[in-house]
């Protein structure tokens, strides 16, 4: 246990400021915890049965949206691109759409990308190439 000390000592040893005893932890569960409880309420998902993926070929300029259905895998310039699945929030369809695509080489098979893309933040997980750019932009909900 921690030593209170004077906040009134005039020889200056604290500083004016106390020291409170060390808590006691003897009280916490197994995982560290004291009982509380936080919930935090998940937006429900739905999962769609495709999505919008905007492709942008640098050297030429072209600019392609591709529809393209869960697990369906196309080829785009040097690319194959797959769509492992799309969703979105149930409550708006319309806003933060999220898909799982794996992007490869053509020529040699190497992954470029495979994991999530966010459509409203397409620089939080995106794909680095210096010819093509992809990105997500919403779930096939029709």
């Amino acid at each position: 246990m921690a030593q209170q000390l004077d906040p009134n000592n005039s020889d200056g040893d604290n500083g004016g400021f106390t020291l409170e005893p060390e808590l006691d932890v003897d009280g916490a569960g197994e995982d560290g915890s004291f009982g509380f409880v936080i919930e935090e309420e998940q937006e429900k998902v739905v999962t769609a049965s495709g999505a919008v993926v905007r492709a942008l070929d640098r050297v030429s300029g072209a600019l392609s949206d591709i529809e393209m259905m869960s697990g369906q895998t196309i080829g785009y310039g040097r690319l194959f691109v797959t769509l492992g699945e799309c969703r979105y929030p149930e409550s708006n369809p319309a806003s933060n759409a999220f898909g799982y695509l794996a992007i490869r080489n053509k020529s040699d098979g190497d992954t470029l990308f495979q994991g999530w893309m966010v459509a409203s933040s397409p620089a939080l997980n995106a794909m680095d190439h210096p010819r093509y750019d992809l990105w997500l932009l919403r779930c096939i909900t029709s």
